[in-house]
């Protein structure tokens, strides 16, 4: 929980600088290269986190990683790198994506459901959902076949489960009282 406080304090500092220089674009690129690289390898996390590399080895390496990135980003990289918390780089890269998509009024909804809805359900589902969101929705569509039938969305903290894996697990657990 301490990181990802810190990690939110650091994508908060670089989202405002972003701001002032006008660079809110070039540097979600970046993270969004930040959160490829870790995706795409195990080894960028076990690198972030060795104590046996040195600092500056670290930051060469990242650097050199992401030399097609913008200054900002890579002083900023350095920046945390130095102070010893580029274990952090990663979560810092999630925590300013989700910062700016909030201040541009983006509100990421996930629906997983057992199977690809059809267009008619996935619009009926989005019109309930509009009703109770201030912005834009940005629908990220999962596919989850435990789920048997239904769906669950998710927006932010709230979820609502209409599966009918979850139904039969109420009835169940009544059923066994």
């Amino acid at each position: 929980m301490k990181s990802s406080k810190s990690a939110a304090r650091y994508a908060k500092a670089l989202l405002e600088l972003a701001q002032e220089q006008n660079k809110l674009d070039i540097i979600e690129s970046n993270m969004s290269g930040v959160l490829k690289a870790a995706s795409e390898t195990h080894d960028f996390q076990v690198f972030l986190n060795s104590p046996i590399i040195k600092v500056d080895k670290k930051i060469a390496v990242l650097n050199e990683l992401f030399s097609n990135f913008d200054s900002l980003s890579l002083s900023f990289i350095a920046l945390i790198t130095k102070n010893g918390r580029e274990r952090l780089i990663i979560e810092i890269a999630r925590s300013f994506i989700a910062q700016l998509k909030e201040l541009k009024g983006i509100v990421p909804v996930s629906i997983t459901s057992a199977t690809a809805l059809d267009s008619k359900t996935r619009e009926t589902i989005l019109s309930k959902i509009k009703s109770s969101v201030n912005g834009t929705i940005e629908l990220e569509e999962l596919i989850d076949n435990t789920l048997i039938g239904g769906f669950i969305v998710r927006m932010g903290d709230k979820q609502i489960d209409a599966s009918v894996a979850s139904q039969l697990n109420r009835m169940k657990q009544e059923l066994t009282k």
